[in-house]
């Protein structure tokens, strides 16, 4: 939708990881996987910004980062 609508950036919330208790290190795999996956086909595409609430969110993302891209 977003290629398609000609957007160029795009923020990606971790959502569901705080209060309603989604395993961060299982979001952000699954972020990063597919994020990883669309810029492989659309290598011009989007800015992608991944917004994480907290520390321990952002170093799930992180690693997430190191591991699968």
């Amino acid at each position: 939708l977003a290629r398609d609508s000609q957007i160029t950036s795009i923020a990606f919330p971790a959502i569901s990881t705080g209060v309603y208790g989604f395993p961060r290190d299982r979001a952000a795999g699954i972020a990063v996987t597919v994020v990883r996956d669309f810029l492989r086909e659309y290598p011009e595409s989007a800015r992608i910004i991944f917004v994480c609430f907290n520390t321990p969110t952002l170093e799930a993302y992180e690693e997430a980062l190191r591991k699968k891209w």
